[in-house]
């Protein structure tokens, strides 16, 4: 996660604050906070959870703090299915009102 300079203001805090990967943070970040809460709203312990998504528990405690550095996105896309969801990826051309990157709406 090393970080670099962008003088100019973005819609994303990360890229902002100067990190390489932002883009890639924000994916996990929209994934895991949709992860947390489908985690909450069925009131499911650290166990319960690995046990539903095949995670470790060490591993769903990383997801509900938020460490995401070892946990990459199709790890956390297949967490989501297996609570019942459904992971969709568009990929389409960028275009000017939308410049080239990765998002995630969740």
């Amino acid at each position: 996660m090393a970080r670099k300079d962008n003088p100019q203001g973005t819609d994303n805090v990360l890229l902002d604050l100067g990190f390489d990967d932002a883009e890639e943070l924000s994916a996990k970040a929209a994934l895991a906070l949709k992860l947390n809460e489908l985690i909450d709203r069925r009131g499911l312990s650290q166990n319960e959870a690995a046990a539903i998504t095949g995670m470790t528990q060490p591993k769903v405690s990383q997801v509900r703090r938020y460490k995401l550095q070892n946990i990459s996105l199709e790890r956390l896309m297949q967490a989501l299915v297996s609570l019942d969801q459904r992971v969709e990826i568009i990929v389409q051309p960028a275009r000017r009102t939308h410049a080239p990157g990765i998002s995630v709406a969740a």
